[in-house]
């Protein structure tokens, strides 16, 4: 389909009528909140300013729960890369793994390359592409239908665009890919994964929320004034934090026992940089691994933050990893922070209702008026 062929967010109705719902929120249009990304904790209603985490050794000491028998977890975007790997260490720990993926047929190569390293796992693979609707519900369907307990869910697939596109759906590519494939996913998937006994959805982020100016414009979801595809980029991670933090209030708030947590892989050599500028592709580069090893890492060590989020038998909700290393680029995976923009609640009520009215998907609604805090059991929320 051509790009002329795509509906814009003007001539698209969720996203005008999101963008109103948003407008009767903010005056100003934007996710407020100060530049300074110091992290926040929240105890209730009260807010406590802090430094990042530590990155100590004593942080680094975290442990796995190794035998995974029974479990079902479902992997976006795990035909390459970083989902690769978290896929594969899921299977070598005898989960049964769905490799959700745009591309079967590079999926069935990734379900033969884990097979092949881990001959015993019980790998299957199911067609879903995030900026697709459509496809997001055939897939969530499917799975709840085959599998109607879920024990964890990584949201992991993500794009980088290169240029100002639009998903089949008229949303802008990372915003739309990134973020809202992902919540219609969950929501999709919510039921099955609340009837897990210690259920988990994991979103893969990005150190990028950080970014001052990663906030998200709610008069202009569709990103159509000014575009920087770094930007763009980082907005759609802005989106996914400030949605796993308010995921964590939600389900606390339902009484669920399922966590919402999130991590970032750091500087990992993948596919995701490809429409990136040549430099960016050079330096991220698996042969230059000698000249560039000092700050970037392998999917296979990207893929620990995802790991322990998944699999640390001590994490809580709200929980954020990331490598301790060098900027938080490589290393073992220990909390990080999380930019004070995505906990503030008022804000995530704001953006929540903005991806229930683009994607047509309800769930887990909140039993506060927006502007409170949830003070739940075992979350991270209060740190």
């Amino acid at each position: 389909m051509r790009r002329d062929q795509f509906p814009t967010s003007h001539q698209h109705p969720r996203v005008e009528r999101a963008t109103q719902s948003c407008r009767q929120w903010s005056t100003t249009g934007t996710l407020c909140g100060p530049g300074t990304d110091e992290q926040l904790v929240v105890a209730g209603p009260t807010v406590e300013l802090r430094g990042p985490p530590m990155s100590s050794a004593e942080h680094s000491q975290w442990t796995m729960a190794q035998d995974q028998s029974g479990r079902v977890a479902v992997v976006t975007g795990s035909n390459t890369g970083i989902g690769l790997e978290v896929a594969r260490a899921l299977a070598t720990r005898h989960a049964t793994v769905v490799l959700a993926c745009r591309n079967r047929d590079r999926a069935e190569a990734a379900r033969e390359d884990i097979l092949a390293s881990a001959p015993n796992s019980n790998v299957v693979v199911a067609q879903l592409d995030t900026s697709s609707l459509a496809a997001v519900a055939e897939c969530a369907q499917m799975l709840r239908q085959r599998w109607p307990v879920i024990d964890l869910l990584i949201n992991n697939a993500g794009v980088m665009a290169r240029e100002h596109t639009y998903t089949v759906d008229g949303f802008e590519t990372d915003f739309g890919t990134n973020f809202l494939g992902h919540f219609a996913l969950t929501g999709g998937l919510i039921d099955s994964l609340i009837a897990a006994p210690a259920g988990r959805i994991v979103t893969v982020s990005s150190i990028t929320h950080r970014r001052r100016d990663a906030g998200l414009d709610f008069n202009d979801l569709a990103y159509e004034r000014g575009f920087d595809p770094k930007v763009a980029y980082a907005r759609s991670k802005m989106a996914s934090m400030t949605f796993m933090v308010e995921l964590q209030r939600r389900l606390s708030a339902a009484g669920a026992p399922t966590l919402s947590l999130a991590a970032h892989p750091g500087g990992v050599r993948t596919g995701i940089l490809q429409q990136q500028n040549r430099l960016v592709q050079l330096v991220y580069h698996p042969r230059l691994t000698g000249l560039t090893g000092w700050f970037t890492q392998s999917p296979a060590e990207g893929a620990q933050p995802i790991l322990r989020a998944a699999l640390d038998t001590e994490a809580r909700g709200a929980d954020f990893f990331g490598p301790g290393g060098r900027w938080e680029l490589i290393g073992k995976p220990v909390p990080v922070a999380i930019s004070r923009r995505a906990k503030d609640p008022a804000t995530a009520a704001r953006l929540w209702t903005a991806a229930e009215e683009l994607t047509g998907v309800r769930f887990l609604d909140h039993p506060q008026s927006p502007g409170t805090d949830t003070d739940s059991g075992r979350t991270g929320l209060e740190r």
